[in-house]
C-alpha cells in the first residue's frame, strides 16, 4: 500500500462515516498521511480527525473513535492505533513488502512512473542560464515520467522557473557531480560548493547515493557467487519489525569503504532502534509519491533528498544482506537481497531522472 492508496482508504473511511450519518461534516478533497511524529507508533499517520472535530461538533478523540471502527479490516493496514489528542496511527499489512519488491522488480528504473499527470500540457519558458536551463530539463523529465505533455518555448510558453543562477561547470567537476550541485538543493537556494562533490566520504551525498547502488549491484554479484538468489519472502517483514536491535555486520567487501555506514553518521537512521528492513520498505513505497510531488512543484531537490535517504538507510542495511562465516543462507538471506536489488534500482532510476550516472562498481 502506497501513501496515495492508504490516503484513498482513509477518504472512504470518512465518506463511509458521512454516508452512515455518524459524522456530519463536509467530506475533504484528500487526507493528508505523513510519517508519525514524535509519540506516534506505525508506518504512517494522519490528522484527519483533528481537522474534523470543530466542523462536525465533537472531539478529536470521538472522530478518530469513529474512523478507526470503519477503517478496521482494511486490506494493506494491519492496525490502527489512536495517538495524542486525536492523530491516527496505521501500521501497514506486513505481506505487503513482497507485492512492492515484486513491483519495482517488474517496472526496473521506471518504478514511480506513471500517468497522474496525464492529460495535462505545460508549456515552460526557454531558460539561457545555466542552472535554469538545467532545472527546466531536469523537470521535463520528471513531468513526462508522470504523463505530462511538456512544451518548452514558442510563443504559447507562459511558466517560468525562477531558480538563483549559478554555472554549469561540467569541465571542473565533471557532469554528474555539477549537476548535483545545481539540483540538490532547492531551486531559491544557492547551488552547492564543487570541490567537497568530489571527494568520495560519507560526508558527500551524491558519494552515498552512488555508492549506494554500487553496493547493491555488488550484493546481487556476490549473492550469485554464493548461489543465493533474490526473492523477497512474506513474513520477511513481520520478523524485521522483531529484530529492533538488527544486527550490524563487519563488511564481508574487502574493497568497501566501512566508514560509509549511514547509523554512524549524526542525523541518519539508528539501526538499533528501528529495523531497516521496514523503513526502506517504507521509502520505496514513497518512490512514486516523491516523483509526483517533484513534478507537480518543479522541485527536482525532492528527488535528490529522497535518494538520499534511501541510500542511508540502504548502507545501515547492507551488512546483513549476505550470510557471514558460518551462517546457512537462508529465506530471510534471499529476501534482503531482493530488498536491496529493489533499493538499488530505485536509486539508479531517481539518478536518471536527474541526469546523473549510476555505476555499478565505485
Amino acid at each position: 500500500m502506497t501513501p496515495a492508496d492508504l490516503s484513498l482508504t482513509v477518504l472512504h473511511a470518512v465518506r463511509r462515516a458521512v454516508d452512515e450519518g455518524a459524522l456530519r461534516v463536509e467530506v475533504p478533497p484528500r487526507v493528508k498521511v505523513e510519517r508519525p511524529r514524535p509519540g506516534g507508533v506505525g508506518d504512517y499517520a494522519s490528522s484527519i480527525a483533528l481537522s474534523l472535530a470543530r466542523p462536525s461538533g465533537r472531539q478529536p478523540l470521538d472522530v478518530a473513535g469513529i474512523l478507526k471502527e470503519r477503517l478496521h479490516g482494511s486490506p494493506g493496514i494491519r492496525a490502527v492505533d489512536i495517538t495524542g489528542p486525536g492523530f491516527l496511527n496505521f501500521t501497514l499489512d506486513v505481506g505487503q513488502g513482497a507485492q512492492l519488491v515484486r513491483e519495482v522488480g517488474e517496472t526496473g528504473p521506471a518504478y514511480g512512473h506513471s500517468d497522474a499527470l496525464g492529460g495535462s500540457v505545460v508549456r515552460l519558458a526557454d531558460a539561457t542560464e545555466d542552472r535554469a536551463r538545467l532545472v527546466n530539463e531536469t523537470v521535463v523529465r520528471l513531468l513526462r515520467s508522470q504523463g505530462a505533455d511538456v512544451e518548452v518555448g514558442g510563443a504559447g510558453a507562459s511558466e517560468r522557473i525562477h531558480v538563483l543562477p549559478a554555472p554549469f561547470t561540467p569541465d571542473l567537476l565533471g557532469p554528474d557531480a555539477a549537476r548535483w550541485a545545481l539540483l540538490r538543493p532547492a531551486p531559491h537556494d544557492h547551488a552547492l560548493p564543487g570541490g567537497p562533490l568530489l571527494v568520495q566520504h560519507e560526508r558527500n551525498a551524491l558519494f552515498r547515493v552512488r555508492y549506494a547502488h554500487s553496493r547493491a549491484r555488488a550484493l546481487v554479484r556476490n549473492g550469485a557467487q554464493l548461489g543465493i538468489r533474490a526473492g523477497y519472502e512474506a513474513g520477511y517483514e513481520a520478523e524485521a519489525r522483531g529484530d529492533a536491535h538488527a544486527d550490524v555486520r563487519a563488511d564481508a567487501d574487502a574493497g568497501a569503504d566501512a566508514g560509509v555506514r549511514a547509523h554512524a553518521r549524526a542525523g541518519a537512521p539508528d539501526t538499533h532502534t528501528a529495523a531497516p528492513a521496514p523503513a526502506l520498505l517504507a521509502l520505496l513505497a514513497d518512490h512514486p509519491a516523491v516523483l509526483l510531488a517533484a513534478a507537480r512543484h518543479r522541485a527536482p531537490d525532492r528527488v535528490a533528498r529522497h535518494l538520499e535517504g534511501v541510500a542511508d538507510v540502504l548502507l545501515g542495511f547492507q551488512h546483513t544482506v549476505l550470510p557471514l562465516g558460518d551462517e546457512k543462507p537462508s529465506a530471510a538471506h534471499r529476501s534482503r537481497l531482493a530488498l536491496a536489488e529493489a533499493a538499488g534500482t530505485v536509486l539508479a532510476g531517481g539518478l536518471s531522472l536527474l541526469g546523473i550516472s549510476a555505476p555499478d562498481q565505485i
